[in-house]
């Protein structure tokens, strides 16, 4: 069982060049971004399937103390619409699952046309929940899915619930549905997936994050503002600060803290 604690990381593991001599050889641009960082986000996933192989590969370059999260294809959340995703689930996980120990986030991110419909996302959830231990986020980004009816399915089903920024309706930028996960993602404002958050947007984004952790839960704080290469740098800066804060962790042993361990 993974104990609470608080990280940060970005949408894929890409180093511009402006902060190669912070992530220096030798290794792949994962295994140097998991010198610095503890989580991270595949993304291209969404897009398109990745070989079991190349699954296993990611996580067998990676220290024991990494994990990943994964986001769900978009032919079953933005073509199927929840709907009759059985097999398109079975295919996924199996790719999903060379991962090994190391998985331990799948994102469900809607359609900002798709709203709440509580047969089809109970459906959807009791489904994909039965097919893997990993925990489920979802960002859903119609105003349907932030009323008291839908959070309740969410929260009763283990499902964190992600605070998104910028966000689509005010009850968005907090996280919501399961307590037990806080999954925060800053996509970049006010030009989404380009825009650097200047120092006191940063200053905000530290506070929510110790905020969530102070309520008891672990914390998944994702930089996706990887289009013009700000998301490394942001995240370096909310590590900094976040690192440095006594919290217990579920990616280091009773010896020290993650910052300890990652510099190890």
């Amino acid at each position: 069982m993974e104990k609470q604690g608080c990280f940060i990381g970005t949408a894929g593991w890409g180093i511009p060049s402006r902060y190669k001599e912070e992530f220096p050889p030798p290794g792949s641009h994962l295994e140097r971004y998991s010198r610095h960082f503890p989580i991270v986000e595949i993304d291209t996933s969404f897009y398109k399937p990745h070989r079991r192989e190349t699954y296993e590969r990611w996580a067998s370059s990676v220290p024991e103390h990494f994990r990943f999260s994964v986001k769900t294809p978009k032919a079953m959340t933005h073509e199927h619409r929840l709907v009759d995703c059985h097999a398109l689930a079975d295919a996924f996980l199996q790719q999903v699952e060379g991962l090994g120990g190391k998985l331990s986030v799948l994102l469900v991110q809607l359609p900002p046309s798709l709203p709440y419909e509580p047969d089809i996302a109970g459906g959807f959830f009791d489904m994909l929940s039965k097919r893997t231990k990993a925990r489920l986020a979802c960002e859903p980004r119609h105003a349907s899915w932030f009323e008291a009816e839908a959070e309740a399915l969410l929260a009763g089903r283990r499902i964190a619930r992600v605070a998104a920024d910028p966000a689509p309706v005010p009850a968005a930028a907090v996280p919501g549905g399961w307590a037990g996960l806080a999954y925060f993602s800053w996509h970049g404002m006010p030009r989404v997936y380009y825009s650097d958050y200047d120092a006191e947007s940063l200053a905000r984004i530290r506070q929510q994050v110790q905020t969530a952790a102070a309520s008891g839960a672990e914390v998944w704080g994702i930089f996706d503002n990887t289009a013009a290469g700000h998301a490394l740098g942001n995240a370096l800066a909310v590590d900094a600060v976040v690192a440095q804060t006594p919290l217990p962790s579920p990616l280091v042993g009773e010896g020290g803290s993650a910052r300890q361990r990652r510099e190890g």
